[in-house]
């Protein structure tokens, strides 16, 4: 067993599932064997993987509970966040994570195989090749907000499911007046504080995006 357990994921999330406690149990061992061949996190921030890749991704289930049939767009996922993580919580909702390095999306495709997550599609793509279309696209900080919309602009479904509109959710730190402003889009902003009592968290938000 490893020495850096998921105790921040169950505290936060505590209706979780034995079955997803764990799978996010296993998380650790494998990002530490796929970082050591293929760098998909800053060897510093290995050790705390559950508070600042794991728990932020899951940030966007404060804000959006995904519900069953919904599809979502992971833009850019890098090794898999924020879409694994997600997809482990929401096993009803499909996932379709994808990244133009594709090296980073061999990672995404064996620890989602180890974790037996068949609700997640992974492939080597730009986000302005994706055909279909999507309930909600989310992404985690990369790019501005200005030139990110462009690539997913006309990728969502009319139909809404859930209890918030179609959209975006983004997961972004740092003052973000600016960023917003100058992407002229209308955007709500969900301080991570509020729902986490972790420093690490004091300046990042869930930016959301209704289309």
């Amino acid at each position: 067993m490893s020495e850096i357990k998921p105790d921040i994921i169950f505290e936060y999330f505590p209706d979780l599932t034995e079955k997803q406690k764990e799978q996010f149990s296993q998380l650790f061992d494998l990002y530490s064997y796929w970082n050591a061949q293929i760098n998909v996190i800053s060897r510093k921030d290995i050790e705390e993987l559950y508070e600042r890749h794991v728990l932020h991704s899951l940030a966007i289930a404060k804000v959006c509970n995904f519900k069953a049939g919904e599809s979502i767009l992971d833009v850019g996922t890098g090794g898999g966040f924020p879409g694994i993580p997600l997809a482990i919580l929401f096993p009803e909702t499909q996932f379709y994570l994808v990244d133009s390095i594709g090296k980073k999306i061999k990672v995404v495709k064996e620890v989602a195989s180890a974790l037996g997550l068949d609700n997640l599609k992974a492939e080597h793509l730009r986000a302005e090749q994706v055909k279909e279309k999507f309930n909600f696209i989310i992404s985690r900080a990369v790019t501005r907000l200005g030139d990110f919309y462009p690539w997913i602009q006309g990728k969502f479904k009319k139909d809404s499911l859930n209890a918030i509109p179609n959209g975006i959710l983004y997961l972004k730190g740092g003052d973000l007046a600016e960023e917003i402003k100058e992407s002229k889009l209308k955007a709500e902003l969900y301080p991570l504080s509020d729902y986490f009592e972790e420093d690490f968290f004091d300046t990042k938000y869930v930016v959301y995006v209704p289309q």
